[in-house]
């Protein structure tokens, strides 16, 4: 008996000496039976093969000993085109959303991994800068709402662009957003914020990379000349910048209209559809100027066509300068010639002011019309000069002759008009002081050579010539 109990005591002793120093971890026990399993960890996105469907329940096997489940009424949120993809082998992505449950299965879910799938998309998107083309599915009272893939994107009103709020009328969000539903938009992605679920977008900042794409294969087509036609998308107080095959070109305001405008908000509208002509291209600093007015007809040019040099017309002074005086024609605000201080007066005099003043209505006579650079010359001097006497009366003769012919049917007076005066019609349109016919040299020529003061004060086409300021040069 007590050679048994001595037996068990060594058996027991043997097995208290158990070295567990050389039992490695559970992993480690797995590894050397051959069992490939890596335990899920909550938050983990893994790859899954579908192994068994019973209705809206999934099996999946991700390598663990038992199978994970997809979360329940996930397969009712699942669009229907992919739970069509749903057949056993295939592969798809999972969420770890328990790493175990109380029947000791995995919780998985489908539509949390194509999310966070989708998060780090756009994060990386925001770090290229990369264009996505999408559609915009709806609105809030602060802009615009446009899917990409499972998430959705907001574009304040701020970062649409400026042509597509143009197009927005109304009071109320539904009025100004509601038909823009459903068209397509280009954006880039400006903020990523997972925790709080932020994603803003920008079409402004979209489209400014597609137009700088674009303006640099424009410039290499375009040349000075072309007639195209664009769209107004923004106005400044110097302009309106007119987008033609998706690059912005500028219209000056000076080249908006033949008429002056103290804004280009005066003449257009952004969004109008306008037709420019190309006036400077400037490849270094990608700059294209255009010009609304060059394709109009100049008012200025119609207006002058009426007028002779050598022609006696009533002037208002409207300024003086140092160099002479300007007077609008009467008749026609916008025409207004220049009387150089040489054409003022018969004697030397330092100022205008010692002649002239503003608002003095002066009878005076053209000198000479530039119509390239949109000038009259005026002269007080030369109206009483005999160089212009013959010249006069053949005007006048004109005149007469066609207030006779206005009304053909009436008097018989007017039939039997002398010949003599009615030939005089035709050459008093085409005489003028520099085109007298050959016959008449000696009348109007000499007199002229009389008349011309000392070469200092010349009355030639250099008199207008002189510096002046720059305004008033273009009021010229």
């Amino acid at each position: 008996m007590e050679e048994n109990r001595s037996l068990v005591g060594q058996e027991e002793a043997q097995t208290e000496q158990v070295d567990y120093s050389q039992l490695d971890s559970m992993e480690d026990l797995l590894e050397q039976e051959n069992v490939d399993i890596e335990f899920p960890r909550q938050g983990e996105i893994r790859k899954g093969v579908i192994v068994g469907l019973n209705g809206d329940e999934v099996l999946i096997s991700i390598g663990t000993k038992s199978e994970g489940v997809l979360v329940s009424r996930e397969w009712d949120r699942i669009p229907e085109e992919e739970r069509a993809t749903f057949v056993e082998g295939a592969e798809i992505p999972v969420f770890v959303v328990r790493p175990e449950d109380q029947n000791g299965n995995v919780v998985l879910s489908y539509l949390r991994a194509r999310e966070e799938e989708d998060w780090t998309w756009v994060e990386s998107l925001r770090d290229s800068g990369e264009i996505y083309e999408g559609a915009i599915a709806g609105y809030n009272k602060g802009g615009l709402l446009v899917p990409m893939r499972t998430l959705r994107g907001f574009v304040p009103a701020s970062q649409v662009s400026v042509l597509r709020r143009s197009k927005a009328t109304g009071d109320t969000p539904e009025e100004r957003w509601s038909q823009m539903v459903g068209e397509p938009i280009q954006v880039v992605v400006v903020e990523v914020d997972r925790n709080r679920r932020r994603l803003i977008l920008s079409e402004r900042a979209a489209l400014k990379e597609t137009r700088e794409v674009l303006k640099d294969r424009l410039l290499d087509d375009l040349e000075v000349g072309d007639i195209r036609t664009g769209r107004v998308t923004s106005l400044a107080d110097f302009g309106a910048f007119v987008n033609i095959d998706g690059a912005d070109g500028l219209v000056h305001i000076s080249e908006i209209s033949w008429e002056r405008i103290n804004h280009p908000k005066e003449m257009l509208k952004i969004g109008q559809e306008v037709e420019v002509k190309v006036i400077s291209v400037d490849k270094e600093r990608r700059r294209i100027g255009l010009s609304i007015r060059q394709l109009q007809e100049d008012p200025w040019v119609r207006k002058v066509k009426q007028l002779r040099v050598g022609q006696l017309v009533t002037g208002v002074v409207t300024h003086l300068t140092k160099f002479g005086a300007f007077a609008r024609i009467e008749g026609d605000e916008d025409l207004e010639g220049l009387i150089h201080i040489s054409e003022l007066s018969e004697n030397r005099i330092a100022h205008p002011k010692e002649v002239v003043q503003e608002g003095d209505e002066l009878t005076l006579r053209i000198i000479k019309i530039d119509i390239d650079r949109r000038r009259i010359g005026l002269s007080v001097r030369k109206v009483d000069s005999a160089a212009y006497a013959d010249l006069d009366w053949k005007m006048d003769l004109a005149g007469e002759v066609t207030e006779l012919e206005q009304p053909k049917d009436t008097a018989p007076a007017e039939e039997e008009a002398p010949t003599e005066e009615a030939s005089a019609e035709a050459p008093a349109e085409e005489v003028t002081a520099e085109e007298t016919p050959a016959e008449e040299a000696p009348v109007v020529e000499e007199p002229i050579q009389e008349e011309e003061p000392p070469a200092e004060e010349s009355t030639d086409e250099p008199a207008a010539e002189e510096p002046q300021p720059e305004g008033e040069e273009a009021a010229a």
